[in-house]
């Protein structure tokens, strides 16, 4: 097998807390003047973009998810594709396919849509199984394979899924492989009765996603990237995530609890908050402040009477409050 030659590292800037913060604000602020009344959803998306995560937004049709994962493309100058999931929609469709060049008598690759620094998947869970499974490699390896040749990524890489409720017509699930490769789960939910009436203020007259203008560079986004994973992580609390994670899998309620890839990202999005609060240490509230949103898509439910009662939330709530918080070192 034979890699493509990744691309020349861009020169990053000097980064420090006071300059995420200053260009985190920029950027929630671009995106708030597309998106009302959802600060903790934008929060999310930033934690998650800066984890080098993916996102998972569920919700009804018409509540601004492809708008956000445009708002948020635009405010730091990403290149952006939109794929739109459908049953006839082919894995080769996103990931790319090999062309026979007559010319040159050999194999072209025509890379698919996933080859954006921010990629789209309208209605992810309106595709088959089949070709959800394509998003496996690109979403964990930054990378795409075809023909026995890899071909890398654009970097930093996001993918921000959009799904319907599983119970509307015409929804396959979401593989629990596929699940647990996102970062977080949102929903989008309605906007309160302020924030809708100034939307259909601002509007009905106008697009404000024609208005955004990049606020950052994919350049400071990658050393915001590189800053945040310094964070100080004291061994306490990696314990603390790593018994969160094993009361998960103890439960009775659950037959498939939190994955080590779940600990670690639920690590990478707590040093996150961190930063974004100014601070170069992680706090146990910063892995309870994420926890249900990190891990709650990745828990599977065992069926019965017993774990009815028995929400993903609810048993990472239990096991917040049952396992015992480290001590501030002193």
């Amino acid at each position: 097998m034979s890699t493509q030659s990744a691309p020349t590292p861009m020169q990053l800037p000097s980064m420090n807390i006071d300059d995420i913060h200053d260009r985190v604000e920029r950027i929630r602020e671009a995106i708030e003047s597309v998106i009302w009344g959802k600060p903790e959803v934008i929060r999310t998306a930033l934690i998650t973009l800066l984890c080098e995560g993916h996102l998972l937004i569920e919700d009804v049709p018409g509540v601004g998810k492809t708008k956000l994962a445009r708002a948020l493309a635009s405010a730091i100058d990403a290149t952006f594709h939109r794929i739109q999931f459908t049953p006839d929609l082919l894995p080769s469709d996103v990931t790319g396919v090999a062309i026979f060049d007559q010319q040159t008598r050999d194999f072209e690759f025509k890379p698919g849509a996933i080859f954006s620094h921010l990629v789209v998947g309208d209605e992810i869970n309106r595709a088959s199984p089949k070709t959800q499974s394509a998003l496996l490699e690109a979403m964990e390896e930054r990378q795409v394979t075809s023909d026995g040749t890899t071909y890398r990524l654009p970097s930093p890489f996001m993918v921000i899924a959009t799904q319907n409720p599983i119970e509307m017509e015409g929804t396959y699930a979401l593989p629990e492989a596929q699940r647990d490769r996102f970062l977080a789960q949102v929903a989008m939910g309605y906007p309160g009765l302020e924030a809708e009436m100034s939307m259909l203020d601002s509007h009905g007259s106008r697009d404000p996603l024609e208005e955004l203008r990049p606020v950052c560079t994919i350049a400071e986004v990658a050393a915001m990237i590189q800053t945040v994973r310094k964070a100080f992580v004291a061994d306490g609390i990696r314990k603390y995530v790593v018994e969160l994670a094993g009361y998960t899998r103890a439960h009775d309620a659950v037959k498939l609890g939190a994955s080590p890839r779940a600990s670690l990202q639920l690590l990478r999005a707590a040093k996150t908050a961190a930063t974004l609060d100014g601070r170069d240490y992680v706090l146990p509230d910063d892995v309870q402040e994420l926890a249900a949103t990190v891990w709650a898509h990745r828990l599977l439910m065992t069926t019965g009477t017993y774990s009815s009662r028995h929400s993903a939330e609810t048993v990472i709530n239990e096991a917040l409050n049952s396992v015992p918080v480290p001590a501030p070192r002193r």
